[in-house]
């Protein structure tokens, strides 16, 4: 990587990045003008400044799976070629959440450029990484397709710690080595990655072909004609850079009318000299110019601090910006509970007070203070010192000069440890984090004695960072815990693991949307119905957040209450409509709801405006159901229709959400097209091809949630069902019980025979007593005895409680005893009364040696 910069103020060097090889550049590689700003970009001695640095490179395809992979990223991530082909970077790196869109193809549409801390693939330890992610847009060339996303990284540790190689034109000014630059006499304080402005046309004077060649070298081989066409599409997003500062020890001479020969440098003009009038008013020292500095500074920092979304990544940056420009050293220290959002932030302090240290920056040498004053260390600061009483006083504690015995003071509050260096004839300055008013902790500054001492605008500026970083934590911290609630209502409300029905097998798979703290609408289920049947239902609620997950619950829990009920599909979807038309305006959602009947083998299906399902025969061919669309619960209106299909055994039923077949610029009806074309073919276990559904159609930080359901239609084997239909006379009842025997005895269940022909019996006089029409019996074997009577009677048989000399009443208590569940539904022409009975647990034969 190269870098390009100048000297600014205070001894600070802006430095960017702008390719990928060994060797110096020439000056003729300088920046050009800032399209945003139109300032021309700083220079030193009207010359350019290169760095170098390791970058490591891989790119993504169309399913944002990795297909080229350098030996820089290797050595940066721990992870080999081999370990990183065809996985996602989310996956591989285990990136932070809010950063795992910018490496999804069909999520992410702009370059983006930020560090944040990757744990390493091989050994875990965190690694600091800059990063530069450029979207790649698709053209006519094979090669290009294949190539969606260019992902650049560098070590932002190993830039501090050993820093980049400066050349000014030809000259080696540093090298990349710590010796060799601290000899020179220059010291790193921070890195932070940017982007250069995007580089003007060739033809302007301004040739890119060098850049152009190194940034080719890091991708893969792809041609040609598709490489020079991936380079100007990401070189027209901005080019990699670093913002780094420096400061320099420049070893000074009298002037004596000319420059030495040893600086003698040829300059070069690239912008036509301002009038004098303009510099006089520019210049450092003319009204105005003192604020102008202080609020540019405010503004970069505050956008700095701001620019995350971790509370501890946030202070951290609070460190980084305040060293130099404000202290030669810093340190943040927020109360325990804060620092692991295990606690609200406190309104008042008591005798105990546990605060951790998480970020530490100075300007000395690396590691000089890295014993004294660890980062991660737990402390409990006495309640008499200085770091206490700004936090309870809420102001800060100013000390101009800390001599001995103050600093031996200090050091005690530290468990004793010698910290008398680090204080001793420094100015310091303790400043308490305090927001919504409530204390955060604190940070402290100091200065060293060669330096003057917080003046009046200092303590201004510190007070003003203190008040931004102070919210910036706080609000880090409350999206962490909105993100851990989101988390945990997402799980709270979908279902468990899928249920254990005779003739069905039920799988499902769900993929939260990218944004952590956005719970999505979709919502699926599936649940046992009377009769052995299975409801399924696949629904999303319009919108995003707490409110739309919080109608997704409500919208499951109804559709589960009113499935009890046995209603048919379309009058299922209606009482839902209507029930949130009177919840309120904004329950608004799609909904497939589909029963499957394993006896009948067919399934039913109402939809309310949702994506129609998949249906898979059992010899791989697929076709996507013809279910009326309908429209969404909520809006009314119109009638839902139930279209009952029939199925064999060993089909497979697809339901599934829009975020798995929609994607922006694709009509759905080619998402559900591709998505046939998947699951045609031979037959994969359930589970299987959830996974690769979401392999192929899905990306790892999706734009909307997906949820998958995947149905095997077994069906109930013919021999263990029997139905009878009986005439509704009394001589009925002894018959059934004879016949009922003898089906048990057939499927060698003499062991409750008795117990179950008893049951069987007060049913069937029930319904002779209360009932109407012709009486129906079923029996159905599966993992329990299954007995239904079905009659045209409307009235619902209840239990109640018979007293000591009523002569009725007893038939449902004898049955609600004896059996292990029972109930009771509606049906189109009457009403059905069931009962399961356990079956006898089938034990195997003694082992061997055994008595």
């Amino acid at each position: 990587m190269w870098m390009q910069g100048s000297i600014v103020a205070q001894g600070g060097v802006r430095v960017t990045v702008t390719g990928n090889q060994p060797p110096p550049l020439t000056g003729a590689d300088a920046l050009h003008t800032d399209q945003r700003t139109g300032a021309a970009p700083p220079r030193f001695l009207d010359q350019p400044l290169l760095g170098v640095v390791s970058m490591a490179a891989f790119t993504l395809n169309e399913q944002g799976r990795i297909n080229h992979w350098n030996n820089a990223a290797t050595e940066l991530f721990g992870a080999g070629p081999l370990q990183a082909a065809g996985r996602s970077p989310a996956s591989l790196l285990r990136l932070p959440q809010e950063h795992r869109g910018a490496f999804e193809p069909e999520v992410f549409g702009h370059v983006w450029c930020g560090a944040c801390m990757v744990p390493r693939a091989d050994d875990g330890r965190p690694a600091e990484v800059g990063w530069w992610v450029y979207p790649v847009e698709p053209d006519g060339d094979p090669g290009a397709r294949n190539v969606r996303v260019l992902a650049l990284a560098a070590d932002l540790r190993r830039l501090r710690e050993d820093g980049p190689g400066l050349a000014m034109d030809d000259v080696l000014v540093a090298a990349p080595d710590g010796d060799a630059r601290r000899a020179a006499g220059a010291r790193l304080l921070r890195v932070e990655p940017v982007l250069a402005p995007p580089a003007e046309p060739p033809g302007d004077g301004h040739p890119e072909g060098p850049l152009d060649r190194r940034l080719a070298e890091l991708l893969p081989a792809v041609g040609a004609a598709a490489t020079d066409a991936i380079v100007s599409r990401v070189l027209a997003h901005g080019r990699p850079a670093v913002s780094l500062s420096i400061t320099v020890r420049l070893p000074v001479v009298p002037h004596a009318g000319d420059m030495p020969r040893a600086l003698r440098i040829r300059p070069r003009a690239i912008n036509p000299p301002r009038p004098a009038a303009d510099r006089d008013h520019s210049e450092k020292g003319a009204p105005g110019a003192d604020e102008n500095e202080t609020l540019t500074f405010l503004s970069e920092a505050g956008q700095q601090i701001g620019g995350s979304l971790d509370h501890l990544q946030a202070a951290r940056t609070l460190a980084e910006v305040l060293v130099p420009r404000l202290a030669d050293f810093a340190a943040v220290e927020l109360l325990e509970g804060v620092a692991a959002d295990s606690a609200q932030p406190a309104a008042d302090l008591d005798e105990t007070v546990t605060m951790r240290r998480v970020a530490v920056a100075h300007n000395d040498e690396p590691g000089l203070w890295d014993r004294l004053v660890p980062e991660g260390e737990v402390l409990l600061p006495a309640r008499d010192t200085p770091f206490v009483r700004a936090m309870r006083t809420g102001r800060p504690v100013h000390v101009p000069r800390v001599d001995a015995e103050y600093a031996a003071g200090l050091s005690a509050s530290f468990g004793g440890r010698d910290m008398r260096p680090l204080f001793t004839g420094r100015d310091l300055l303790i400043v308490p984090l305090i927001a919504r008013g409530r204390v955060l902790g604190t940070f402290k500054l100091l200065r060293k004695p060669d330096r003057p001492g917080f003046d009046d605008l200092d303590l201004a500026m510190v007070d003003e960072l203190a008040r931004r970083a102070a919210l910036c934590v706080d609000n880090g911290r409350l999206y962490r815990r909105e993100v851990q609630v989101a988390q945990e209502l997402q799980r709270s409300m979908l279902p468990a693991d899928p249920p254990e029905v005779p003739g069905a097998r039920v799988h499902y798979r769900y993929r939260p949307a990218g944004q952590a703290a956005q719970v999505g609408g979709d919502w699926f289920d599936a649940f046992p119905l009377p009769g052995r049947r299975l409801g399924i239902v696949v629904g999303d609620v319009m919108g995003h957040g707490l409110t739309s997950a919080a109608i997704m619950g409500q919208m499951r829990t109804a559709v589960r209450t009113l499935a009890v009920e046995d209603m048919r599909p379309d009058l299922l979807l209606r009482q839902l409509d209507a029930l949130a038309r009177r919840l309120g305006e904004g329950y608004v959602a799609t909904c497939l709801y589909a029963v499957y009947d394993p006896v009948a083998r067919c399934c039913s299906f109402a939809n309310a405006g949702h994506v129609p399902p998949v249906l898979v025969s059992e010899s791989g061919e697929s076709r996507v159901l013809p279910v009326p669309a309908g429209l969404p619960i909520g809006v009314g209106g119109e009638p839902f229709e139930t279209t009952e299909i029939p199925v064999e055994d060993g089909s497979r039923l697809v339901l599934c959400t829009d975020g798995l077949v929609e994607r922006r610029g694709r009509d759905i009806d080619e998402g559900l097209e591709e998505l046939r074309g998947l699951l045609a073919g031979p037959a994969r276990p359930l589970g299987a091809t959830c996974d690769a559904l979401l392999g192929a159609l899905a990306t790892t930080a999706p734009a909307d949630d997906i949820a998958i359901v995947a149905v095997g239609l077994d069906g109930i084997p013919k021999d263990d069902v029997a139905v009878w239909e009986l005439e509704p006379e009394p001589s009925m009842v002894p018959r059934t019980r004879a016949q009922v025997a003898f089906k048990l005895a057939e499927w060698q269940l003499e062991a409750v025979a008795d117990t179950f022909q008893l049951l069987v019996s007060e049913l069937i006089t029930n319904a002779l007593l209360h009932g109407a029409g012709s009486i129906v019996l079923r029996l159905i074997r599966g993992d329990a005895l299954l007995c239904e009577v079905y009659d045209d009677g409307q009235d619902m048989p209840h239990l109640c409680h018979a007293d000591a000399t009523a002569e009725s009443g007893r038939g449902l208590q004898l049955v609600s005893h004896l059996a292990a569940a029972w109930g009771t539904h509606r049906t189109d022409g009457g009403k059905v009364v069931w009962f399961e009975h356990r079956l006898p647990q089938v034990t195997g034969p003694p082992p061997a040696g055994g008595r």
